[in-house]
């Protein structure tokens, strides 16, 4: 521990550390270590002993945490093992950096989708923001399509949407919807199940998106709501 610690203490750039910081809410202690060189040290630690690294590995600072989540990602393991590693690890995820991150490196969702979205769907139904969260950027980052759209739709309905970063990734989501699945995806916001922030939002994210047609765009901005 002392010697990947001391790694990252050298990868260490002050002017990044300050930029990071002012991204990441909640006062969380950062070195100030870029993603990529995060990414490379991960990818050796997941080549070694791994299991003694993330049993002993230390959650100081932001940069800590973030690689024992890119570390899970990266091991070679069977997917059992891996499940009670990402469980044991979704409890450390208190930003929208480490949570986001954390999904996009689980490519054991395009191996394992049913398992994959079997393990993620209790976390649709929890009460924590950031395990919300987890499981909202999981199915936008691996299960939008014709299988699972259906029932991303009756999640995010059904979802405590009452915290910020549940209520972004919710937006996030309907903004890959709309991209593949435009038709149904309006069908679902102009029910108006969702709270006004996350429609909002949602709404905001689609028309920033450059996959969007200037003509679907003027759409959706006359769909806002007025006060």
């Amino acid at each position: 521990m002392d010697k990947i610690k001391e790694q990252l203490l050298q990868m260490s750039e002050e002017e990044y550390r300050k930029f990071s910081s002012a991204l990441i809410p909640n006062g969380e202690k950062m070195i100030g270590v870029r993603l990529p060189n995060l990414r490379k040290l991960a990818k050796s630690i997941a080549k070694a002993d791994w299991r003694s690294y993330l049993m002993s590995a230390e959650d100081t600072y932001f940069e800590e945490i973030m690689l024992q989540g890119m570390v899970i990602g990266y091991v070679e393991t069977n997917i059992e093992e891996r499940f009670q590693l990402i469980e044991n690890f979704i409890p450390k995820i208190h930003n929208w950096s480490i949570c986001d991150s954390f999904c996009i490196g689980l490519k054991c969702a395009k191996q394992y989708p049913k398992e994959v979205w079997d393990f993620i769907h209790p976390y649709f139904s929890s009460q924590k923001e950031f395990e919300i969260r987890f499981a909202i950027v999981m199915a936008l980052d691996f299960f939008v399509d014709e299988q699972h759209i259906d029932e991303i739709f009756f999640l995010l309905s059904k979802v405590k949407l009452e915290k910020y970063y549940a209520q972004m990734a919710a937006a996030w989501a309907l903004s890959v919807c709309f991209v593949r699945f435009p038709d149904e995806t309006m069908f679902f916001l102009r029910k108006g199940i969702l709270d006004e922030f996350t429609y909002q939002k949602a709404l905001s994210k689609i028309i920033e998106s450059r996959q969007v047609t200037p003509a679907i765009r003027q759409l959706v901005r006359q769909m806002r709501r007025k006060e």
